[in-house]
């Protein structure tokens, strides 16, 4: 049996750990390079396009998909940096709603840039002539980050009030929430649209286990636990396929999320504290070091534009003349390590250009004023294209309401450069760190 506190995790809250870091820069590859084997468009003679989902497609991705599903894995990374920061900021003397107002901000920004040069960039597209479902087409490639960065926030700005919840009794807290999570996958059969009441509730419960990890209560476990821990999650998660209560397809389960992720997430926290030691000795290595926080320092802005970019490469490829092989052939996976590169390579002035969104000044909450309302009210307008992209798509209306909502989500919280609110003074640069998805 490990001592307790042997795990970064459950050392100091001002502590970074790099293992953290590691895993969700490894989460962000698996990410990229699975969306880069998905996109497949398809121009018909009749001029129409359609997508197609190549590798979500093919039948022995569903095994494979429970291995590579990392979502519920950012989740748990993501409480576990996320309460920390409200515990580092509680000891400063920090109040709920700098916390709120510095974690809305931290992820605001960079999707604001996004939503705007996407906005311009199509309604630029659909002026010189370019076929409108082509421009549709690469409206909706902005649809898949969107939703997780409104998840990932949801859960974000519930944690002062879970982080409460937890302190006072950790498993009555992670109980309910996973009890929530069963009784909407309950009634999602006669109610449907309470199905996405989990984008909240069940990111909340994966994001609880992150709470967990933070105390070192899998840091406690013996390998043997951990390993029993792993088995039970998957044993469950497969009997309740096997009993077809749910999908065997993660994918399928992922939009609305269901309670196979929160198994799949709990399997990955323990496996996560079991390849600890086997990942501590290479976050010593220099040049990964260099690597997590160059790449690391920026991943948020990798995160969101990466399909973008994907379903604009994809989508301008249909009026050219370069061969394009049908989805799902020999040529066509050949093609792939081309596609990266060359995604790769559009990744890099972007970053160059919007990178900089990530750590530009936030502004500091003076501690006598708490501008509440204005807090809330850049949360409901930031929403609002959320709820309308979940309802009617991504459509290019959408997209500059999104962009415009959310730059006046900004402004309310001060987050735009020469806008001076009457509660703010300057405060210090900070990036997001060499994570994933900024979690400081």
């Amino acid at each position: 049996m490990r001592e307790q506190g042997t795990s970064p995790q459950s050392g100091t809250a001002g502590s970074r750990d790099p293992v953290l870091d590691l895993v969700r820069f490894i989460c962000l590859v698996l990410v990229v390079v699975g969306h880069s084997m998905m996109v497949s468009p398809v121009l018909h003679p009749d001029g129409t396009v359609t997508t197609q989902n190549t590798l979500g497609d093919q039948g022995w991705f569903e095994p494979v998909i429970w291995v590579f599903m990392v979502m519920p894995l950012f989740f748990v990374t993501g409480g576990v940096t996320g309460l920390q920061s409200w515990q580092r900021l509680r000891s400063r003397g920090s109040t709920a709603t700098q916390f709120l107002h510095a974690r809305l901000l931290r992820l605001v920004r960079p999707a604001a840039a996004l939503l705007a040069a996407m906005f311009l960039g199509l309604w630029a597209a659909s002026v010189l002539g370019v076929h409108p479902q082509v421009v549709q087409l690469m409206a909706s490639g902005a649809a898949m980050p969107l939703w997780f960065l409104a998840a990932y926030l949801t859960a974000q700005l519930n944690i002062p009030l879970l982080a409460a919840f937890h302190a006072r009794s950790p498993w009555l807290a992670m109980g309910v929430l996973s009890a929530l999570v069963v009784v909407v996958d309950c009634l999602r059969g006669t109610l449907p649209l309470l199905a996405y009441a989990n984008l909240v509730f069940l990111w909340c419960a994966v994001q609880q286990l992150g709470f967990l990890a933070a105390d070192g209560r899998f840091a406690r476990l013996s390998r043997s636990s951990l390993l029993a821990v792993i088995l039970a999650a998957n044993l469950l998660l497969g009997l309740v396929v096997a009993l077809d209560l749910y999908s065997g397809n993660m994918l399928v389960n992922l939009n609305p999320p269901n309670l196979t992720l929160l198994l799949l997430g709990i399997s990955q926290a323990a496996l996560l504290e079991l390849a600890r030691p086997a990942l501590s000795p290479l976050c010593s290595l220099h040049w990964l070091r260099v690597l997590l926080r160059l790449a690391g320092g920026r991943s948020l802005t990798i995160y969101l534009w990466h399909l973008p970019l994907l379903a604009g490469m994809s989508g301008l490829l249909l009026l050219t003349s370069i061969p394009k092989p049908a989805s799902g052939t020999a040529e066509w996976w050949w093609a792939r390590p081309l596609v990266l590169l060359a995604l790769a390579l559009l990744l890099l002035p972007v970053v160059v250009a919007f990178g900089r969104m990530e750590d530009r000044p936030t502004t500091a909450l003076s501690t006598r004023r708490r501008p509440t309302l204005s807090l809330a009210a850049a949360v409901v307008v930031v929403f609002i294209p959320v709820v309308g992209a979940a309802v009617n798509g991504l459509t290019l209306a959408v997209l500059g309401a999104g962009a415009a909502c959310f730059w006046m989500a900004l402004v309310m919280l001060g987050g735009v450069r020469g806008v001076a609110r009457p509660w703010s003074s300057p405060g210090p640069r900070h990036g997001s760190g060499a994570g994933a998805l900024p979690a400081e």
